[in-house]
């Protein structure tokens, strides 16, 4: 698993910011490359694969919404993540 206390540390607003967009969307991300590593080496395992692929919608549905209320926030979060070029 991941350790979530960097994670959160990151990109968290202030001290107290555990639950933000930005924040839930870098764990989304976290937890996506950890589990896109578990796949490649276990590749029939499908309910792994479907937890996947919720994972990946709820972090473009959090990502749509940031990017409607504020686009430069949106811009700096998928840079630092590196999820787009």
């Amino acid at each position: 698993m991941i350790d979530k206390k960097p994670v959160i540390d990151k990109f968290a607003r202030n001290e107290k910011d555990t639950g933000s967009s930005e924040v839930q969307v870098a764990l989304l991300t976290a937890r996506i490359n950890h589990l896109t590593e578990h796949l490649k080496q276990n590749p029939k395992d499908h309910h792994s694969r479907l937890g996947l692929l919720k994972m990946v919608g709820h972090r473009k549905g959090l990502l749509n919404y940031i990017k409607q209320s504020d686009i430069t926030k949106y811009r700096d979060l998928i840079a630092e993540l590196g999820l787009r070029k």
